[in-house]
């Protein structure tokens, strides 16, 4: 199977868009922002600064109507690396440094946030900025429950925030491409969905050891349960751990079935929204390590049938675990030629369409190369997640991925981890956003026990 394009080399192609935009500023009516109206630029605060969020910045220094003015992170070495790269930015500098993100959403000059902290923490960052009238630029997944989910879109929705979700495939054109080519029909009915994205890791160290200086441990759990800091549990560059455990911890995330899985679910749903417009079936089955720090799914095989009769098949791709038949692409592979570890397939009567971060295909060949017309349903152009987060918040009218999609999109990956832990088809209403006549499975929606005091709810 060929490797994917990084994470990072993805955020680099964003960034040299970003810059391309930012050759003509747009000044931002002062009745938009607040306090720093004055300059006619967006104040910006950074909360959680690590590679991820670092990247995310990276797109935001160059913009000529933003400036951040302010980095926050329970972890002196991505501070020190984050301020370095605030100060080498033309425009920008002068950065406040914060170590609790409720004193950065108590500044009145901070217009918005971007929020790129461990998963576990997204959803309780996130509402405290709602509610401190921030717009926010919100990295995937959403909540450890649908529960969540559902009291961010609500907050969000009441105080009228920019939301901006870090699904940045949506401001890739070869995505946009394919989701009107399925949504005008150009593949004819649409029949069936396959997705598929890297699968958490297994293995880790349990081995308790001390947490490495200028960490705050006991921030960093925040409302997770309690437990002693292990090899690789925060960091991703601790010798000899060269990945971070926290990724597939059940404690901190669902793991890759919504870390990695969240980018190519969402575009199944921004190509064939309707899904989620009538009950739907779902039956799914996964393997979860019974040892190592890691206790995600390392592989599965989940399928959803829509009440239109469009079916959905969402696999994971091997990432250190056995093979089996779950994680064995070979017929994917023969049918669309070439896949990579991530990617979106719809598949309709007249054709085909497939597409992921270095390509987009279709069968017949003829197809990449129509455009939609004056006709046609032509999805919102963004040429950059960032500067489409800034425009909206200047226009105040949704960004390409707002809180509604979002929580959508996040609803299919618990759907999908849910499937695989009780094994067994399951029904989903979502008007009322809970199972049909299943109790049990309503619990695991349900927000998770939360230490004292990080409860926001």
């Amino acid at each position: 199977m060929n490797n994917s394009i990084s994470r990072r080399h993805f955020i680099k192609r964003q960034l040299s868009a970003a810059l391309a935009v930012s050759a003509f500023p747009t000044l931002v009516p002062n009745s938009v922002l607040g306090q720093n109206a004055a300059g006619s630029r967006i104040a910006v605060g950074c909360i959680g600064v690590g590679p991820q969020g670092r990247g995310v910045m990276s797109n935001f220094l160059p913009q000529p109507d933003c400036r951040v003015i302010a980095l926050c992170d329970v972890s002196k070495r991505n501070l020190d690396e984050a301020v370095r790269m605030v100060n080498a930015a033309p425009n920008q500098g002068g950065v406040a440094i914060l170590n609790d993100f409720r004193e950065l959403l108590a500044r009145k000059d901070v217009d918005a946030v971007l929020i790129a902290t461990p998963d576990h923490w997204h959803v309780p960052v996130a509402i405290a900025a709602a509610k401190a009238n921030k717009d926010m630029y919100v990295e995937k997944p959403l909540g450890l429950s649908v529960e969540e989910d559902q009291r961010l879109r609500a907050i969000c929705q009441k105080n009228k925030r920019i939301f901006q979700f870090g699904t940045q495939q949506r401001s890739s054109s070869q995505f946009r491409q394919a989701c009107e080519l399925v949504r005008n029909g150009r593949i004819g009915k649409l029949q069936q969905i396959n997705v598929w994205s890297s699968a958490s890791m297994p293995g880790g160290s349990t081995e308790p050891i001390q947490p490495p200086a200028g960490l705050n441990y006991e921030f960093w759990l925040g409302p997770a349960p309690q437990k002693p800091y292990t090899l690789g549990r925060a960091y991703d560059s601790e010798p000899p751990a060269t990945w971070k455990t926290w990724w597939f911890n059940y404690d901190y995330a669902l793991g890759f079935i919504a870390g990695w899985g969240v980018h190519p679910l969402d575009i199944a749903y921004w190509g064939h929204p309707s899904m989620m417009n009538a009950s739907l079936d779902i039956e799914g089955q996964g393997i979860i390590p019974k040892e190592g720090a890691c206790n995600t799914s390392v592989a599965w095989e989940v399928n959803f049938t829509f009440a239109d009769g469009v079916r959905l098949k969402y696999r994971g791709t091997r990432n250190g675990a056995e093979p089996c038949a779950m994680n064995d692409f070979s017929d994917w592979q023969k049918k669309y030629t070439k896949i990579v570890d991530h990617g979106t397939a719809f598949e309709g009567t007249e054709g085909w369409v497939v597409v992921d971060r270095t390509q987009i295909r279709t069968s017949p060949e003829s197809l990449v190369e129509w455009k939609p017309g004056p006709n046609d349903r032509a999805l919102t152009r963004s040429p950059n997640h960032v500067r489409n987060f800034l425009d909206s918040i200047k226009s105040r009218h949704p960004a390409i991925c707002p809180i509604e999609d979002s929580v959508q999109a996040d609803i299919l990956c618990h759907l999908s981890d849910i499937a695989t832990r009780v094994n067994r088809k399951l029904t989903w209403d979502p008007k009322k956003e809970k199972f049909v006549k299943d109790t049990e499975a309503d619990k695991r929606l349900a927000i998770r026990s939360t230490r004292k005091p990080w409860a926001v709810w």
